[in-house]
Order: C-alpha cells, then structure tokens, then sequence
C-alpha cells in the first residue's frame, strides 16, 4: 500500500513539473508576411434562431454566414445607446466568424487576456488563447502566456456568440512585466 501512496505522488508531481516546463505558448507568424493590410478584422455573421453554443455557432454561419462591416478592434462592450453585437446591426442571437491579424511590434513574452459575453473560441499565431462555450457576462475568460518569436504579423481567427442580454468581445494585452491594456485598433489588420 506504502509503495502505491508513493507511486501516486511520484506521478502527481510528475504531471505537475510538466505543467509547469509548458511555459507560454508559441505563437507562428504568418507565413508568408501578409502585404496591403487593411485597419480591422474581417467578420461574417449568421442570425439564428437561436444560438447556446460554438457548434451552433458554426452551423449557422456554414449555413448562411454573410460578410459585415470590419471590426475596428476587439474593444467592443454593448449599452444603451450601442446595443448591437460587435458590427452585426443586431443585438441577439448572433454568430460571428473573425479572421484577419494581430502585429506584435517586437518579440517576447506577452499576456493576453479576453473578455466575452457569451461563447468565443480564439486562436492567434496558430495557438488556442482563450475558450469558453456558455452564456455568460461580460467576465474575463483567463489570461495566457504567449511567446511571440518575431516582430509582425499573426494571424488570428475567432468563432463568437452571443444569445441575450448585452454583448462584449474585449482583448487587452502586457508586455512581460507590464499591466495589461486594451490593444489598440492599430494592431490589427486584414486582407
């Protein structure tokens, strides 16, 4: 029983030393180099009758997504007198596809960090950096560590819902060390 006790907590602390080597993860640069970028994230929507899911999500955008007015950024919070989802005219049942880049001036290690309201699946430079598939508030999904190899561009492509009751898809960003700030429209780019 000794010797199982012990083989358990071998492997435990196994699992966790591996855990922590991970480190960030390694974001790709686009390859080749995109040229004649335009300001914004290109984004298709689809309306459903209802959306509670990415699968949803997804669905309804292989079904009848349609091209919408670039996003300006990932700085986009509803109100009162901006209620729609992101550029979509609409302020519920919404799916959006994103896709364009992101341009790190230098290299390093970055933290990024992503609000949603509600589900969102984002990758940049060929990397998972934020995940979650529920209805929810405007709240943080959690922040990442990601190395970034070279100064450019990265692409990034996002699938995003939202169902009821308000909207956000925010991002902000830190250099290693540094606080974290919205990253500014100027760092995206599509083709």
């Amino acid at each position: 029983m000794t010797m199982q006790r012990i083989a358990g907590v071998a492997a435990l602390l196994a699992l966790c030393a591996g855990t922590v080597v991970a480190g960030p993860l390694k974001l790709k640069p686009a390859d080749p180099q995109p040229e004649g970028v335009s300001a914004g994230l290109a984004v298709e929507y689809a309306f459903p009758e209802d959306v509670k899911s990415l699968r949803d999500a997804y669905i309804s955008l292989g079904v009848g997504g349609k091209a919408g007015e670039p996003l300006v950024d990932f700085n986009y919070l509803s109100s009162d007198t901006a209620p729609f989802a992101l550029t979509s005219g609409q302020e519920t049942k919404v799916a959006a596809r994103v896709k364009g880049y992101l341009r790190f001036d230098a290299p390093g290690i970055y933290t990024l960090e992503t609000f949603s309201n509600d589900g969102l699946e984002l990758t940049i430079g060929g990397s998972e950096v934020a995940k979650v598939d529920e209805k929810r508030g405007c709240d943080p999904i959690g922040t990442v560590e990601v190395s970034v190899p070279d100064a450019g561009w990265y692409e990034l492509e996002a699938l995003y819902w939202q169902r009821k009751g308000g909207s956000c898809l925010i991002m902000e960003w830190a250099e290693e060390g540094g606080e974290l700030k919205t990253v500014p429209a100027a760092a995206f780019g599509h083709n």
